[in-house]
């Protein structure tokens, strides 16, 4: 469901306006500030809608289940930034939540605005715990306040390195990414696993995140004669490239390391056929609570989920169950508790190993079969 400025993909992805629900307390109440941050508008729009009604719908469940705090009866509140997917302002909304008493921030979606968000995040002593964002930076800067609830680039991208060698026998792998944290994050451990399974590179191509036309990398692809080719970047671009390809007559196969997504379908239209997409996590349907979430996030927000929705819900139910253990919403208490939780998600099991990042990650393959993504093989670690 990978990792952003991201990819959305395929391979595969400000005054930021400051929303805060009304908050109604009383004696016995206890008003808990829950952080959101991701992209409200702008290209990755609909993802960071998508996270922030999984983050709700995890605070409005535990609002109805009268949860307790210690002695008070906790009233959870989700207070919203809109990021743009720009670092610049990543930082400034960050600092927004920090100063308006948040405690504990869901996000962000892109890596490249997760990777400088979290410093300050990490500076106040504020938890965040990532739903979306999957750069191994994340969690290898040794921060403390730093939590992953989706698997990073080096598992998924390396899982699809490994695949591309050893199942699809692919001799002569192409790579090209759009220079974004995601992106190229994912370009590059997919290249590592590639050469430590004795892969062959032929060529390595970028382009960058606004571009709309590939002819040049493509064709420089073409006469490398590459049989499989990696993209890192995100779903509208991988359509597009996918449709150049097509036209080119490029007939190596496209792979991906982000999700699949119904939106690259529709814009590569028949292009879009046989393409694969390596993906953060286990197929929903899957997963013992997979249909239960998917029919109580569409009976409250009126859509499907998108892809990323599930792992804000669990990055929430995190924090809220750390704090409920702990019995305080004070970081310094419940941050312990954080770092030992251990509790089944909607996406699989939640716990985290020393660095913060999650401990169970998985992806999953994906390849468009008559117009539809299917699942193929789950894989944990590389």
């Amino acid at each position: 469901m990978s990792h952003r400025n991201t990819l959305k993909p395929l391979a595969l992805f400000v005054g930021a306006a400051f929303a805060v629900a009304p908050l109604f307390s009383f004696a016995d109440d206890l008003p808990v500030r829950i952080g959101f941050a991701a992209p409200m508008t702008g290209a990755n729009a609909g993802y960071g809608k998508d996270l922030e009604n999984g983050v709700r719908l995890a605070i409005e469940e535990a609002n109805a289940q009268k949860i307790r705090i210690g002695d008070k009866l906790a009233q959870f509140q989700i207070v919203s930034q809109d990021d743009q997917a720009d670092p610049r302002v990543g930082v400034q909304v960050a600092q927004k939540l920090v100063d308006s008493g948040v405690s504990v921030v869901v996000g962000h979606f892109n890596s490249g605005t997760t990777i400088p968000a979290s410093q300050v995040y990490e500076q106040a002593g504020i938890p965040v715990i990532d739903p979306a964002a999957t750069n191994p930076i994340i969690t290898g800067r040794g921060f403390a306040n730093t939590f992953m609830v989706i698997s990073t680039d080096a598992q998924n991208a390396g899982n699809a390195g490994v695949y591309a060698v050893q199942v699809t026998k692919a001799k002569r792998i192409a790579i090209i990414d759009d220079r974004t944290a995601f992106g190229q994050g994912e370009a590059d451990e997919f290249e590592k696993a590639v050469k430590a399974h004795g892969g062959t590179i032929v060529a390595r191509e970028y382009t960058d995140n606004h571009a709309v036309d590939f002819s040049t990398q493509i064709t420089r692809i073409k006469a490398a004669n590459a049989d499989l080719i990696f993209f890192g970047g995100l779903d509208t671009q991988a359509a597009g490239f996918a449709r150049r390809m097509k036209q080119l007559g490029v007939t190596a196969q496209l792979v991906g390391g982000g999700v699949e997504d119904p939106e690259f379908i529709k814009l590569a239209g028949d292009a879009a056929e046989g393409v694969m997409a390596w993906e953060h996590g286990r197929p929903l349907a899957q997963l013992p609570g997979g249909k239960d979430f998917s029919a109580k996030f569409k009976k409250r927000f009126g859509g499907e989920i998108l892809s990323y929705a599930p792992f804000g819900y669990d990055g929430a139910w995190a924090a809220i169950k750390a704090m409920q253990q702990a019995k305080s919403t004070s970081p310094n208490d419940y941050r312990p508790v954080l770092k030992s939780i251990d509790f089944e998600g909607v996406t699989g099991k939640i716990s985290f190993d020393s660095t913060g990042a999650l401990k169970s990650g998985a992806s999953t393959l994906y390849q468009v079969k008559n117009g539809t993504w299917v699942p193929v093989v789950t894989k944990s670690g590389t």
